[in-house]
């Protein structure tokens, strides 16, 4: 199968490598997920599993959930994610810990970047701003979007101020640096999207292997 797994970022840190070097790395807390419906290509058209994470209080769960996750017995979860399977050799109720990567693997991560609310130009897309000189009329401001006469429209895509960040982005080919099932952590080299405490996906890697 592609191997995946759900986590929470709980921050970065340095840890140091053999030969002394400081290696920035994301700490991600995957406590087991538990395999909550197995989907199969005669049933449901497709092989995958669905997999639960973040444990929860029953009260805080709707009714059609609380039934759904019956089914497997092991109790409610917070974020629900499937993953495509190709030999299904899992049932429902059946854990997944952090042991199935190793380090030294290359993931995929991926994650709900951080919301910046509506942003102006200069700062979502980098334009440079006009001079900063006294009597400048033009600091900050986009400058022209487009001709008046001809096409005499605004073309669709054009960059202009809005709303940044607080999308799904996704991270390819970082490195396991270390992997600690006995307290439910990966170490991962480089940086994650979103911010504290923010769920992830981490699936193997689509174009790198070990």
């Amino acid at each position: 199968m592609s191997k995946g797994i759900i986590g929470k970022k709980l921050g970065m840190t340095q840890v140091f490598a053999e030969d002394g070097s400081a290696v920035g790395v994301t700490a991600i807390e995957v406590e087991p997920s538990i395999v909550i419906q197995v989907k199969t290509k005669d049933k449901d058209g497709y092989d995958a599993i669905q997999v639960g994470y973040g444990r929860m209080k029953q009260k805080n769960v709707t009714k059609p959930l609380q039934g759904h996750f019956n089914k497997a017995n092991k109790g409610f979860f917070r974020v629900l994610k499937e993953f495509p399977v190709k030999d299904n050799q899992y049932e429902a109720g059946q854990e997944i810990t952090s042991e199935i990567f190793q380090s030294g693997d290359f993931v995929d991560v991926v994650g709900t970047s951080k919301g910046k609310g509506f942003q102006g130009v200069m700062k979502r897309h980098g334009f440079g701003g006009g001079r900063a000189t006294h009597g400048s009329m033009f600091h900050r401001a986009p400058g022209s979007i487009g001709a008046s006469a001809d096409p005499s429209r605004v073309f669709k895509g054009t960059k202009m101020g809005g709303q940044m960040g607080n999308v799904r982005k996704t991270v390819q080919n970082l490195q396991i640096w270390q992997v600690r099932p006995e307290r439910n952590l990966l170490l991962l080299k480089g940086s994650i999207p979103g911010g504290k405490n923010g769920y992830v996906i981490i699936k193997q890697a689509r174009k790198k292997s070990a």
